[in-house]
């Protein structure tokens, strides 16, 4: 029979399904992410969705908090794509924010030194949002960015284009 459970292909279009709801970063077949903490949370959100019925209520509210995240994450990218490309690295700006299960830290020594930028950026900075979770992925770019001689630079450059303002000032 054709319709057999030990066909290999029967799952194929499932496979591509379920790829396309993998996008554990910000867009579609994104082959950037990460397995991190926070693709962990997307992905569960994902998969809880999926299992609902489209006209509730829960599948709309997940729903846009999937795109919500996803927005948010777009942007920040595009905050450290924009601080990069001032730099100087406009043709590089993409590959230093490529971020795959397959990248590793250039140097182990750098950890510590690119942890502390990293909470640094975030404390003294609002290239993060607010309810932002500091993201493995950044800590590959920081990482970078030590390794390109870059990484206070980048700080600097993050301080004056997305100034850190008291709770109650708006943007």
């Amino acid at each position: 029979p054709l319709c057999s459970n030990n066909n290999p292909y029967t799952s194929f279009g499932a496979t591509l399904a379920r790829d396309e709801e993998q996008n554990l970063w910000s867009t579609p077949h994104d082959v950037t992410h990460t397995e991190a903490d926070d693709d962990r949370v997307l992905y569960n959100m994902i998969v809880v969705r999926n299992q609902l019925d489209k006209d509730s209520e829960e599948w709309q509210k997940l729903n846009y908090d999937i795109y919500t995240l996803r927005q948010t994450r777009k942007e920040v990218r595009s905050r450290w794509k924009h601080i990069l490309e001032d730099l100087g690295f406009q043709k590089e700006a993409d590959s230093l924010l490529s971020v795959t299960k397959l990248s590793i830290i250039s140097d182990s020594q750098n950890m510590g030194k690119a942890r502390d930028i990293l909470l640094k950026l975030s404390e003294e900075t609002n290239i993060f949002p607010m309810s932002w979770e500091l993201s493995e992925r950044y800590l590959f770019v920081v990482d970078r960015l030590i390794a390109l001689d870059a990484a206070d630079e980048f700080f600097k450059m993050a301080s004056i284009a997305y100034p850190k303002r008291p709770r109650g000032e708006r943007a």
